[in-house]
């Protein structure tokens, strides 16, 4: 599996500046390459802007969630969407401004959270049952009293 996992990550950071450079090749033949260096300058400022406007309204509904005892999985996963969204488009590259781009787009940021909610909550799921069976206690003993019940006992009076 690890190996498995080595060979993904060598071919993401090989493939993606790899895409990066062909689509950049691309819209460089189509429009002109100073354009094209424009247009890239351009989104990631725009992406520097948006990363302020964005931090901010998460923090927001995070904590608009808290005061009002609400669960904030849903504000937070959203915000921290939105947060990928802006620093893909503050990263150079067409590719990246795409897909940092619908990540901003509310409709396809919810069909992600769903995405991401369902492919992890099994995975959480697996480690919160993997440790509850690691955990400190033995399987035959039972937890303490919350009640604290306590005997005292005198030695004189038992006659010990």
């Amino acid at each position: 599996m690890r190996r498995l996992n080595a060979v993904i990550l060598l071919l993401l950071l090989i493939g993606v500046p790899a895409v990066e450079v062909l689509a950049f090749i691309e819209v460089g033949l189509a429009i002109g390459w100073s354009l094209a260096t424009a247009l890239l300058v351009a989104t990631s400022l725009l992406g520097v802007l948006l990363l302020r406007i964005q931090g901010r309204s998460a923090l927001r509904r995070v904590s608009l969630a808290v005061s009002e005892h609400r669960e904030p999985g849903r504000a937070a996963l959203d915000g921290a969407l939105g947060f990928l969204g802006c620093i893909l488009l503050v990263a150079p590259g067409f590719v990246s401004d795409t897909v940092g781009a619908l990540l901003l787009l509310p409709p396809t940021r919810a069909v992600v959270r769903r995405w991401v909610s369902r492919h992890y909550a099994a995975r959480v799921m697996r480690l919160a049952g993997t440790a509850a069976r690691f955990g400190s206690r033995g399987r035959d003993v039972w937890p303490a009293d919350v009640d604290s019940t306590a005997v005292e006992d005198d030695r004189d009076q038992l006659g010990a």
